[in-house]
């Protein structure tokens, strides 16, 4: 292997370990007893990271992984397929958002974390077989606007500071 090949896989591989920490961290505060289902998405900083300083590609990859190995540590099956859900559609608009828009960071993140929750929110209908639960989003894009222009200042910063690394 040579030294750039190995460089990325551990760049990815600290990516990955980062948003595990973040994970981690995020589940120590029970914001899920004020609002069921709100968490503060601190770990979509380390895939506004990917996105912005190595790829689309890398970035979804790296959220796919994340999800699934913080859904088999910390979570179960549905945990799982929600985060899915909500990660793959998130991370989709996200990168067509950036790509296709002049959206500032902060607005890519905003919109990153309403579509998580509009991913959750289908999967959620699909499970529970019910669509009475869609009023539920309105409450949850207030905590996600909220979160995604937190999480997209901090991000705005760190891409600032760090050099590409693709």
């Amino acid at each position: 292997m040579n030294k750039t090949y190995t460089k990325k896989i551990a760049i990815r591989a600290l990516l990955i370990a980062m948003a595990m920490v973040l994970s981690y961290v995020e589940a120590q505060f029970q914001l899920s007893g004020i609002v069921p289902g709100m968490k503060l998405g601190l770990t979509n900083m380390v895939v506004m990271v990917a996105l912005y300083k190595i790829s689309e590609k890398e970035a979804i990859i790296i959220n796919i992984i994340r999800i699934a190995l913080v859904g088999f540590t910390f979570g179960n099956t549905f945990s799982l397929i929600y985060s899915l859900a909500g990660g793959l559609l998130s991370g989709l608009v996200m990168i067509l958002l950036k790509h296709y828009s002049k959206a500032s960071i902060v607005t890519v993140s905003v919109v990153g974390g309403i579509c998580h929750n509009i991913g959750q929110i289908i999967v959620a209908m699909i499970v529970l077989e019910t669509t009475s639960i869609v009023y539920y989003l309105l409450v949850l894009w207030i905590t996600g606007i909220v979160a995604g222009v937190i999480v997209g200042l901090v991000s705005g910063i760190v891409v600032k500071r760090l050099p590409d690394i693709r």
